[in-house]
């Protein structure tokens, strides 16, 4: 089969395309799918760098997020049949990642394990369904079952234009909030902005932006400031992020991609009685929600492109290179 694979760590651009790589075997308790589409994740690009503390079995195929159709069925498999529609939990139940631990979706074909398979509504498209797992459904968990998220509350969204951010913008106005988008470039403000996005502004000083729209926050009045900041770079917006909260204010966070190590200031934690909220991933029900959600109309994933596998590499190089409003999808 032909597929996008990864021989060795250092850069995107060890990633390779192989138009004879060997084809995945069923096994017990298994199916093999034909790939629909796979998205690319920020994920993606830490495999491809390496990353410490966690052996990636090489060669790897990666891609996470996998929708496609079941062609071969293994034994002990019960409830699925060669030709049903299905979006691949990323999490395999004994080996971890799918593009980390085992091979992922960019390829024809992916050997997955039938508890990771999920039924895709008729209305739903492959490359909709792959938009799913790892941004959306996280995007998901950390909006509503962590952060509560309310009809009338504030939110600032850092890091809007990816995939868990626009689903974040999406989710937000879906309950009813008034949202504020931060990006360094214009033209991404303006198309958030379509997406539905109230505000936008940009990240330098972005605390004193929030100060001028709302008032600064007080700490015993509980005026000022946004309800919620939806923050998973890191790095040096952390603080400035704490500084933008109300008293009472939520800091939700799924990720740090600019940083994990950031500098802090307790003060402002028990000053102004922060909540910081962590989510990790997503579960099932988060996924079939969200496709609920797509198959009566109430979502439409935000999807900047699709990419045939022969341009696999690029489609990671994209993505690393923050050159993307929403997911790039990768189709066979």
């Amino acid at each position: 089969m032909k597929a996008v694979v990864l021989h060795q760590h250092g850069s995107v651009d060890n990633l390779t395309f192989e138009p004879s790589y060997r084809d995945p075997q069923v096994t017990e308790g298994h199916v093999v799918l034909k790939v629909g589409a796979t998205s690319i994740n920020y994920h993606d690009v830490f495999t491809c760098r390496g990353m410490p503390g966690i052996k990636v079995p090489l060669p790897i195929i990666p891609g996470l997020d996998v929708a496609g159709e079941v062609v071969e069925v293994g034994p002990g498999v019960d409830g699925w049949k060669a030709g049903d529609r299905v979006l691949v939990n990323p999490i395999h139940p004994q080996k971890g990642l799918m593009g980390e631990m085992l091979d992922g979706g960019m390829a024809e074909y992916c050997l997955a394990s039938g508890k990771q398979l999920i039924r895709i509504p008729e209305g739903v498209t492959f490359e909709q369904a792959a938009s799913l797992p790892v941004a959306y459904g996280t995007a998901h968990r950390m909006m509503f079952t962590n952060g509560h998220i309310k009809a009338g509350e504030k939110v600032l969204i850092l890091g809007a234009s990816g995939g868990v951010g626009t689903c974040c913008l999406f989710l937000a106005k879906m309950a009813g909030c008034e949202v504020i988008v931060a990006s360094q470039a214009q033209d991404k403000l303006d198309k958030l902005k379509d997406l539905g996005a109230d505000h936008g502004i940009f990240y330098d000083g972005f605390e004193k932006k929030i100060w001028e729209m709302y008032g600064k926050p007080h700490r015993r009045t509980f005026d000022g400031g946004v309800d919620v900041v939806v923050n998973f770079t890191g790095g040096d917006s952390w603080v400035p992020s704490m500084r933008s909260l109300k008293r009472g204010g939520r800091m939700l966070t799924c990720g740090a991609t600019a940083g994990y190590d950031p500098k802090t200031d307790i003060r402002f934690i028990w000053t102004f009685e922060l909540k910081i909220l962590g989510s990790n991933s997503w579960t099932v029900q988060d996924l079939e929600t969200l496709m609920e959600m797509i198959a009566d109309g109430r979502l439409t994933p935000a999807i900047d492109r699709v990419l045939p596998l022969e341009q696999g590499r690029e489609a990671v190089k994209i993505l690393e290179d923050r050159a993307v409003l929403g997911k790039v999808i990768v189709r066979p």
